[in-house]
């Protein structure tokens, strides 16, 4: 038995929900496809799928296996991508797409720093924040931020956890002072974006328990650099992603409040179509996002993080 390809066309019967689809997918016979999984059953001495009549399910164990399946398929085909463009030189035009908000504060700097190092390939970027199709849009890579949607069939990597943040000026906090609880931010001016959910109230945690604390709005826009620019001068007390404060925690020309209450994480997803013959401008750049952030479990903005 080759249990490599058992281990797929296992994993591809249960993605497919029957043998015979499974056979199609793969262009085999459906008494392979039976046999492999069988054999690969045997090979283990447990039953990974109940079958009956109508319907597959997993077992316990078969759902186990199932992750580590995939996982290692995965590993595989990286590995093989990874081998098969090293020997190719990275060139053409690479089509991305990204938020505006990561596109403008952190995309911008990185893209001259792989230009640099990949002189024959062309950058066409493309920021926007509406839904976007990959594949239909003939998109290479995206980078997605938070609760955006993308094909669950693509291949997505975390790039990093963006905490949000409340900070104000140093200025407007000699102005008008910190505000030491959430209650208390109902009493400064906020900087808000034109997002309904946004426009009244803020969604605060604090001891396990989300608060949505009641703003008055000084300002709302929806242009995040505008509000940025407001609460350098000072206007008002803003609620942003870190990783588009350009620095303005580290320098000091913003500072942040409630640093006890939570507001919330936003993920930092970079996406792509398959690793399976994955172009040599592709894996350049998926190899070279990977590397300007070696940590996506944290967050890389914030100071102290």
């Amino acid at each position: 038995m080759d249990r490599l390809v058992s281990m797929r066309v296992f994993a591809k019967v249960v993605e497919q929900g029957s043998f015979a689809r499974a056979a199609e997918a793969l262009e085999m016979s459906a008494t392979v496809v039976t046999r492999n999984v069988a054999d690969l059953e045997a090979h283990l001495g447990t039953r990974l799928l109940n079958r009956t009549t109508r319907r597959l399910s997993l077992t316990e164990t078969g759902q186990q296996y199932l992750e580590r399946v995939r996982q290692i398929l995965s590993d595989i085909d990286d590995a093989d991508a990874l081998a098969s463009s090293s020997s190719r030189k990275p060139s053409g035009t690479l089509r991305i797409y990204c938020h505006p908000g990561f596109g403008q504060s952190q995309l911008a700097m990185l893209l001259p720093l792989y230009a640099q190092s990949m002189p024959d390939v062309v950058l066409d970027v493309t920021l926007a924040d509406h839904a976007v199709d990959l594949v239909e849009e003939g998109f290479d890579v995206g980078i997605f931020i938070g609760l955006q949607k993308f094909d669950a069939s693509m291949i997505a990597r975390r790039l990093a956890t963006s905490s949000v943040v409340l900070c104000a000026s140093p200025d407007y906090i000699a102005r008008r002072g910190a505000p030491a609880t959430a209650a208390e931010v109902s009493q400064h001016d906020c900087l808000n974006f034109a997002f309904e959910q946004l426009r009244h109230s803020w969604p605060v945690e604090w001891d396990n328990q989300q608060i949505n604390v009641p703003i008055v709005s000084r300002m709302v826009s929806n242009s995040g650099a505008v509000l940025r620019q407001a609460a350098l001068a000072g206007m008002g007390i803003m609620v942003r992603s870190s990783f588009t404060l350009e620095g303005d925690l580290e320098s000091g020309r913003l500072v942040q409040l409630l640093r006890g209450h939570h507001l919330g994480d936003l993920s930092v997803r970079m996406v792509y179509p398959s690793r399976r013959l994955l172009s040599a401008k592709v894996r350049s750049f998926v190899d070279f996002m990977n590397a300007q952030f070696p940590h996506p479990e944290r967050d890389p903005w914030l100071p102290d993080a």
